[in-house]
């Protein structure tokens, strides 16, 4: 009999000592993601790191091939949250949707535009035919956005057409279907290997731009806002991970990019922890980039105030409570 009050009392201690997000059942998210690119580590992180499950979610993570095919899962409720970026916020939100962003893991462009060695100016990208994922997609806002940064009109002065996800988008290049792509690390490096010129940088632009974010519905944050803060503490202390844990990171890059290039990872590791924040806040200027860009040809656009697309709450509540601070021991 004591032996049995002891057990209980050991148990209930136990239970005390644990964070009270975790003393609580797992909470059931279903959550997904597009594009093989590192921009997704911070979802690879807190999926297979145990981030999610440390915060009392039980995650149903889920790869989809392309960001407008995850914005309708949303929108029809088979999913609580996505990673999305700012033009797939933006497109639905205009269009009606309750769509709205709450963490930002990627704020600004770091992709390359990649071309045939033979091009070595942005100009001659004129009458060109430049590969994206697909029409509409993150690649496809991205290029076209930097096009015109570049004073070159994607509609009129090149033709883009969708060839697939990075890895086919290299080879469309290859057998000279494009003529120039976008791409991301490790596959610049790749690319170069092949002969292929490094063009562009866009990340020296410091275009602000949400590529990778938290979106989710305002029902749902009235509904289930525990469930989306428990979500973004999950993808804060990611980006920690991957900021104090650089080699368990480029193994897990690795991992799920499928491939094993030394350079290549320590490159992909680079380019994109520099741009992962520390504080997540989806900020408006990352929308008012593609608003102002759309404007011209979107009277709803025009009209659209960048403000209300973003969730500043979770984030800042994150940040009040000094729970950043701890976690960078500052």
């Amino acid at each position: 009999m004591i032996y049995r009050i002891f057990l209980l009392f050991a148990l209930l201690v136990l239970l005390l000592a644990r964070p009270p997000h975790l003393v609580s059942a797992q909470e059931r998210v279903r959550i997904a993601w597009a594009g093989s690119t590192p921009s997704n580590t911070p979802i690879w992180v807190a999926d297979q790191k145990g981030f999610f499950k440390k915060n009392g979610l039980q995650a149903e993570v889920i790869a989809i091939s392309a960001s407008t095919i995850v914005i309708q899962a949303l929108l029809t409720g088979e999913l609580d949250l996505i990673i999305a970026p700012s033009a797939t916020l933006v497109t639905s939100r205009l269009a009606g949707a309750d769509t709205i962003m709450v963490s930002t893991n990627l704020p600004l462009f770091i992709d390359h535009i990649v071309s045939l060695a033979d091009i070595t100016t942005v100009e001659q990208l004129k009458g060109k035919t430049g590969g994206v994922n697909r029409l509409g997609t993150t690649s496809d806002m991205t290029l076209r956005l930097a096009l015109r940064r570049f004073g070159i009109d994607p509609e009129k002065d090149t033709k883009i057409i969708a060839t697939g996800e990075n890895p086919q988008r290299l080879a469309a290049l290859s057998r000279n279907i494009t003529q120039f792509t976008l791409l991301g690390e490790p596959l610049v490096r790749e690319a170069e290997k092949m002969g292929f010129r490094d063009l562009i940088d866009i990340g020296t632009l410091k275009i602000p731009y949400h590529v990778n974010s938290v979106v989710t519905r305002e029902s749902t944050i009235k509904s289930r806002r525990p469930l989306v803060a428990k979500t973004v503490r999950a993808f804060t202390e990611a980006i920690h991970y991957i900021k104090t844990e650089k080699e368990s990171t480029k193994a897990l890059i690795g991992k799920n990019l499928k491939t094993t290039d030394p350079e290549g990872l320590e490159r992909a590791y680079k380019a994109y922890n520099a741009a992962f924040p520390e504080v997540p806040t989806p900020s408006w200027e990352g929308v008012k980039t593609l608003l102002d860009d759309l404007a011209p040809r979107n009277s709803k656009a025009a009209a659209a105030d960048p403000k209300t697309f973003v969730d500043t709450s979770f984030v800042q509540e994150l940040e009040t409570s000094g729970f950043i601070k701890q976690l960078y021991k500052r």
